[in-house]
């Protein structure tokens, strides 16, 4: 049996705003975690693999309980979050900041990490000349062997930072490639429709932060992991990304909410299948319809969570709607209106659960794979070509300027989303309503809900006069000119 290799996990930890995000930037090499002079901005753990052969982890700031700037439920979950980070980690760099020097909770902290039982590396930040060894004196006091000067923001001392990681990790080990890519998952809505919740069902841990408030996630929470379904013998593997809730653009009021809402979105393009989770009290909102047009924008394939469902199951029995035999009817009647308040999207499947410890939420990950199966076929060209011929004959397109718009050919060309390159005569034939006909008779002929469907019509070009036509436009110009 193969020896299986445990993972170099690197965190970083440290009281709040000493400029824990911005070191994990540099180490990762790009723009992650939100930078802010607001402490208490990183709430969840962000983990992210390095070209340096480790994993690193960003934290939330350590004794946030004694600030007033977050909810102390958030400041409780952000600590567990921290505490989830150095049970994982194989070295923990702690974070300190030389310009406000050592503090009272940079000692608390100190003795937090002493009993965990894992090398520390204090890491004192934002030295902007690293060899000014005077401003690291008061960090030696906290009794680590290990203290490094760093400039996080300019990248001073960040070599020696590497090298220093590398020498208590040992050399790093040879990575076979993955014989398999992860699926790639996000679930997106409003904020508080249960996103977090759902997430960490999935993963079987309380790896994302859920609370009550809006607005509690605000960086998007990369988490891969491995799914083994009945009857097979290989796992499959997914990736989640958890994102900040979309606010209204007018609800947006801070540069953090700015920031988190701009991660979000570029999240989206990074994802396989997008779920869009919606309220089942409050039912489908503007705010998802904006959000639902989103996905389709970007091609991804998209499926409806209505979360919550036990609440709305609740109300039902307690307040005996009319209209409806029982609850089976209920559902049907509530899946119907989702999809007429819906109706832009590509037929995307719809699944009831509810985020709280309901069994529903496993079938998440058997409706992605079978999506991302869809999103990834080969049509065959006969079928499409002839699916084509067919939808324009069941239902023929209006007469535009004495003809109708015709389709000669077609085929398939790209997936995700699914690009259909189709031959036709004069485009401006075509009008936006016979366009959405076919979209949506295509996805239901090849059984590709939830797939997203992209028609690149060429048609012919204007037919020039014909030479007979043009020497007696041509005479009939010179005859006038002459008188």
């Amino acid at each position: 049996m193969e020896e299986k290799t445990e993972p170099r996990v690197v965190a970083i930890v440290g009281r709040p705003n000493v400029g824990k995000s911005c070191l994990f930037n540099r180490i990762v090499g790009r723009r992650i975690s939100i930078v802010h002079d607001q402490p208490g901005v990183t709430r969840d753990v962000i983990a992210e693999e390095t070209c340096h052969g480790f994993i690193v982890m960003d934290t939330g700031g350590i004794g946030m309980h004694s600030t007033t700037l977050s909810p102390k439920a958030i400041n409780a979950a952000t600590e567990d979050q921290v505490d989830f980070a150095i049970q994982a980690a194989s070295l923990i760099l702690f974070v300190t900041d030389a310009q406000t020097g050592l503090t009272a909770l940079d000692e608390i902290v100190a003795q937090q990490l002493r009993k965990c039982g894992k090398p520390i590396l204090v890491v004192v930040n934002k030295i902007d000349q690293v060899g000014n060894i005077s401003a690291m004196d008061p960090f030696f006091r906290l009794g680590f062997k290990h203290i490094l000067p760093v400039s996080a923001e300019h990248g001073g001392g960040f070599e020696e930072l590497l090298d220093a990681i590398h020498d208590f990790l040992g050399p790093m080990p040879v990575k076979e490639a993955e014989t398999t890519v992860p699926i790639t998952i996000c679930f997106t809505g409003r904020p508080n429709v249960g996103k977090s919740s759902l997430g960490n069902n999935l993963l079987k841990q309380n790896r994302l932060i859920v609370s009550d408030m809006p607005g509690t996630t605000r960086d998007p929470i990369k988490v891969t992991f491995e799914h083994m379904f009945p009857g097979e013998t290989v796992p499959c593997r997914f990736q989640l990304i958890d994102t900040a809730g979309m606010r209204h653009k007018s609800k947006i009021n801070t540069s953090v909410e700015f920031f988190s809402s701009l991660r979000t979105q570029q999240s989206f393009a990074t994802a396989d299948i997008i779920f869009l989770v919606v309220d089942a009290v409050s039912g489908v909102t503007d705010q998802d319809k904006k959000l639902a047009g989103q996905i389709l924008e970007l091609g991804k394939g998209v499926v409806i969570v209505v979360n919550k469902w036990d609440i709305a199951q609740k109300q039902f029995r307690e307040d005996s709607l009319e209209g409806y035999k029982n609850i089976a009817d209920f559902q049907k009647g509530f899946a119907k209106a989702v999809q007429e308040s819906l109706f832009f999207l590509p037929s995307a499947p719809i699944m009831f659960t509810y985020a709280l410890g309901g069994s529903e939420t496993t079938k998440i990950l058997k409706v992605a794979k079978e999506l991302y199966t869809r999103l990834n076929q080969k049509l065959p060209t006969s079928k499409v070509n002839q699916v084509m011929l067919d939808l324009v004959e069941r239902h023929k397109p209006k007469i535009v300027m004495g003809k109708r718009f015709r389709v000669y050919y077609s085929l398939q060309v790209a997936n995700q989303p699914y690009k259909i390159k189709v031959f036709c005569n004069q485009i401006f034939r075509l009008e936006d309503v016979y366009r959405r006909y076919l979209e949506g008779a295509f996805v239901n002929a090849f059984k590709l809900q939830g797939c997203p469907i992209r028609f690149e019509f060429i048609g012919k070009p204007p037919r020039p006069p014909m030479a007979s036509e043009g020497a007696h436009f041509k005479k009939r110009s010179t005859l006038k000119s002459k008188k």
